[in-house]
């Protein structure tokens, strides 16, 4: 016997597109998440920041991060980088999701 997937009544022409760029959106956040958690492991582990690519990285993750420097205020500079980029990553990644799921529906 064979099955078939329903599509629900809200699911009509479409879809493939929006599931497309849904599938866009969540790949997109998913690089600026991965690029501010690289950022955040470089600075952790006391990468050369005179090094061209380490430097390219730190920047872009805190270009990414902006809006959430500064947010917890914490003894040590590196939990405090830890918890405000990560904070970021993770807004980025939930936002991401919502917003595709939103279209695809």
């Amino acid at each position: 016997m064979a099955t078939y997937r329903n599509r629900p009544a809200y699911a009509g022409a479409g879809l493939g597109a929006r599931l497309a760029l849904a599938r866009a959106i969540t790949t997109v956040a998913s690089l600026v998440a991965a690029i501010i958690v690289v950022a955040i492991v470089l600075q952790l582990l006391g990468a050369n920041s005179s090094n061209g690519i380490v430097h390219a990285i730190h920047q872009a993750g805190s270009w990414l991060s902006d809006p959430f420097h500064g947010l917890f205020s914490l003894h040590s500079a590196n939990l405090q980088m830890t918890v405000n980029w990560g904070l970021a990553a993770i807004v980025y990644l939930f936002v991401a999701r919502l917003i595709a799921r939103v279209i695809v529906r």
